[in-house]
């Protein structure tokens, strides 16, 4: 009876002589997209089993104070299904995927297919204020990298094939396939060839039939644009590119804020405990908090701001514009403390939906503001403005305002509001970007310097391994090391002309000794036991750290010092040289591959 083993190789040995790499990754591509629509079916039907059968049946009929006790039961859930069934961490969906890019050459753990389809619903559905979008880029993603790696595709190809999952679960969610193809694209940096865009396609398509399939025609965010743009409006959409641009600012800076002091804690059971009970009582006083708030943004597009706005903690009266307008800033500065705070709990999920939720509560503030203060004449549009608002606070959060721009023009089913989404988008985004050079999504990584980012020659460095490079063949001498020593011992032994000096005991870099430096004096023996090694050294042009400096820090330092090889220490020892040259071939060589 044939084994497993026998069988696969003999599928690899027949796809490799009947199907080309070309047309292989095309039907690849078909594939994760299917697979990236189902685990979106999948998370949402989960969520809104969870969450009706929760907020639809038991608080609305029996009692307010479920809002505070269900966010606590959901996160100890998921903490309790994170320590016992999965056994490993999961982190945030694209922020742990970008790191799979640019760190992990695009390897995925197995785990990462099925974790965040188990632990997602359960924290949207119970309360917690995040979104399923990030869960469904990262299950797809990690579905494409082992699918990748179980037919020996190379780093190149894996990571097409994770920008295929996240463009296909983001075509299954929106039903915008455009949108989606441009989220692949600016978030995970891929380059936008030929090679790469059929593929992003057909993943796009399969994951938007898949859709079609299990959700019909239902849209996520039905609307049907009314309101026509005129060119009197230009300076009110300029004026909404500057709020949701400081507004972004307020939504990174409070996000990375909360997130470092939950870094702080060390005790799992301690974050949950601070996180849960802070959720909760938001909840609890903020009910429109609760979950991803697809149905709040549906209210305010279709006008109806007061049915989002019933359930307030003080009953107030809704028929006051100027209560509606607070309300709603009440709910943009809470909501991202909110998912923070579901974050910081251990919560699984996204901030793509906050980051729609708060803009489409600030733009349909704002355009209330303008149509009630009693300076312009002619309205603006609301539900224009609420859309537009989403699509400014995406562009600056996430820094993709490309996709913001397409993703609000497909659902809309036109491009009437092409312009003010223009404006407003880049307006944010520059705003954005100059308070913040890296997304709320890359972050972390982009201060290591270990994001991968559209300039080639970063992202090549980023990706180098620097084990690679470094060469650990030196002859060591020790300062107390007489010259007849370094002559018998050293030069005759090795082909380096350079030579680490270091300390007997804790083999610390003391400097290093050039051939050149005793070529004058080598041949003179009488110089042989009275001068010493500590006479000779001198002081490295500069020094590499292994576990601090970047690979675009080491290339820094050879551009600056214009050595040909530099020392490299760990753990304040020495350990080995890099060479100019190695650096050069092994840089090469990557790019080559990357661009391949």
């Amino acid at each position: 009876m044939p084994t497993i083993k026998y069988i696969l190789t003999k599928i690899h040995v027949w796809r490799y002589k009947h199907i080309s790499q070309r047309q292989f990754i095309y039907i690849l591509s078909i594939l994760i997209g299917f697979l990236s629509g189902v685990g979106a079916v999948v998370l949402k039907n989960l969520t809104h089993f969870f969450q009706h059968l929760l907020e639809g049946n038991l608080v609305r009929y029996y009692h307010q104070a479920f809002y505070f006790v269900f966010p606590i039961i959901g996160l100890a859930i998921v903490y309790l299904v994170i320590k016992y069934i999965i056994r490993n961490k999961v982190s945030h969906g694209i922020p742990s995927t970008l790191f799979a890019i640019s760190k992990r050459k695009g390897i995925m753990e197995k785990y990462k297919m099925y974790a965040s389809i188990i632990t997602a619903p359960i924290t949207v559905g119970f309360g917690g204020s995040v979104g399923l979008e990030g869960p469904t880029v990262a299950t797809g993603a990690a579905i494409s990298s082992n699918i990748a790696r179980f037919f020996h595709l190379n780093q190149t190809t894996r990571t097409l094939l994770i920008g295929c999952a996240a463009a296909g679960a983001m075509s299954s969610i929106f039903k915008a396939p455009i949108a989606a193809i441009i989220f692949a694209i600016e978030v995970f940096s891929l380059d936008l060839t030929i090679a790469s865009m059929l593929p992003l396609l057909l993943a796009s398509i399969s994951a938007i039939i898949t859709s079609y399939f299990f959700f019909g025609s239902d849209v996520l965010l039905p609307f049907k644009l009314e309101d026509v743009f005129t060119i009197n409006d230009v300076p009110f959409f300029v004026f909404l590119g500057v709020v949701t641009g400081v507004t972004s600012i307020y939504f990174t800076e409070v996000y990375d804020r909360i997130q470092k002091v939950f870094d702080k804690i060390d005790s799992p059971i301690k974050r949950l405990f601070v996180g849960s009970i802070g959720l909760g009582l938001l909840v609890y006083f903020i009910p429109p908090l609760y979950g991803e708030g697809f149905d709040i943004i549906n209210n305010l597009i279709n006008g109806n701001p007061e049915e989002a706005l019933q359930n307030n903690f003080m009953n107030l009266d809704l028929t006051n514009v100027w209560i509606v307008i607070l309300l709603l800033l009440g709910l943009v500065l809470f909501k991202v403390i909110a998912s923070a705070l579901t974050f910081g709990a251990g919560g699984v999920g996204g901030i793509f939906a906050p980051t729609l939720f708060m803009g489409s509560l600030m733009g349909h503030a704002v355009a209330k503001i303008i149509n009630n203060i009693g300076f312009f004449k002619n309205p603006v549009s609301e539900s224009n403005f609420t859309l537009v608002g989403m699509a400014g606070l995406m562009a600056g959060v996430l820094h993709a305002p490309l996709t913001a721009i397409f993703l609000i023009a497909e659902v809309t089913g036109g491009y009437e509001l092409f312009i003010p989404l223009m404006i407003t988008a880049a307006i944010s985004y520059s705003i954005t970007k100059y308070a913040h050079p890296h997304s709320v999504y890359a972050m972390e990584l982009g201060r290591k310097g270990e994001l991968i980012t559209h300039d080639k020659d970063h992202a090549v460095l980023t990706l180098m391994d620097m084990s690679k490079v470094i060469e650990t063949n030196f002859v060591t001498l020790f300062p107390v090391m007489s010259l007849g020593e370094v002559v018998r011992e050293a030069v005759v032994k090795s082909n380096r002309n350079i030579f680490p000096v270091i300390g007997k005991k804790n083999k610390e870099l003391l400097g290093i000794i050039l051939l050149d430096d005793i070529r004058p004096i080598m041949f003179d023996q009488t110089l042989y036991e009275t001068v010493y090694v500590k006479e000779l050294m001198q002081k490295p042009p500069a020094i590499i750290n292994l576990e601090k400096d970047k690979m675009t820090d080491i290339m820094k330092k050879f551009q600056t010092t214009g050595a040909w090889n530099l020392p490299v220490i760990k753990d304040n020892m020495y350990y080995g040289f890099i060479s100019k040259s190695k650096l050069l071939t092994v840089y090469r060589k990557k790019l080559i591959e990357v661009t391949s």
